[in-house]
């Protein structure tokens, strides 16, 4: 809904950094499609950070485990009663699809973008405050200077093997995030916390809130326990916690 704010908290480190890569995915695709110099710019700074991520050399390990824990979950309840064959069938199909995608992309994450010497010169120009500018980089600048066409190309280029990875991100997410049902509770003087049950490991809790109450929670925890403390703050002062109780609503994400 656009009159409520949300606000995720990982509870295990998979999750956190496909969390970030979604991030910068979302950073990413905003810029690509802007024409302006800027926008090239800004798309390649978080096309790199995400270069970043994933030269780690578990993380396409460890989709493809997450993967396939998905799909076998899912497969165990096909006879429970209220499970639509259809739906599930699809949702299967899907994850099908990004672990053959991910078998299929061969070697490093990015390789493609990693090993061009033109990215190269950037990222490790990009590392110094104002390091890419023209007099740095007269090459960047010169790209720079093309038609969005063209640069919109070179990006489409250095991406393209990244596509597998973002499909597993969103879909791996989109499971998470619909696992559960949101419920109403309250923060009796701004503080919340819970025990989570062991069994099925809570791996995102979601806090759906009114902008109108003028505050934010700060959330802690791992997979035995978490806490919320609603917060408010004037301007950028610093946060103090509310004596107010706050409604909101929770979803603990086990999928």
């Amino acid at each position: 809904m656009s009159d409520i704010t949300v606000f995720e908290h990982p509870l295990n480190e998979r999750i956190r950094t496909f969390l970030r890569l979604e991030h910068l995915f979302e950073k990413y695709d905003h810029f690509r499609i802007d024409e302006t110099t800027w926008g090239t710019r800004a798309a390649l700074e978080g096309l790199l950070d995400i270069l970043a991520i994933t030269s780690r050399s578990d993380i396409k390990s460890e989709l493809a485990k997450e993967l396939d824990r998905n799909a076998n979950a899912l497969g165990r309840v096909r006879d429970q009663p209220g499970v639509d064959p259809t739906m599930l069938d699809d949702v299967l199909a899907k994850l099908g699809k990004a672990q053959r995608s991910m078998i299929e992309l061969h070697g490093q994450i990015g390789a493609g973008a990693r090993e061009d010497d033109f990215m190269k010169a950037i990222a490790q120009r990009n590392s110094i405050p104002g390091g890419a500018c023209s007099f740095d980089l007269p090459h960047y600048h010169h790209l720079l200077t093309k038609s969005s066409e063209a640069r919109a190309q070179l990006l489409a280029r250095w991406s393209t093997d990244l596509d597998p990875v973002k499909h597993a991100i969103d879909l791996i997410l989109s499971l998470a995030r619909s696992s559960s049902n949101a419920r109403s509770v309250t923060a009796h003087q701004g503080f919340f916390q819970e025990t989570l049950e062991t069994g099925a490991p809570t791996q995102l809790i979601r806090v759906a809130l009114n902008p109108e109450l003028d505050c934010f929670p700060e959330i802690s925890g791992h997979r035995n326990r978490f806490s919320i403390r609603f917060l408010t703050a004037k301007d950028t002062s610093r946060p103090t916690q509310t004596a107010a109780d706050i409604a909101f609503k929770l979803t603990c994400c086990v999928f």
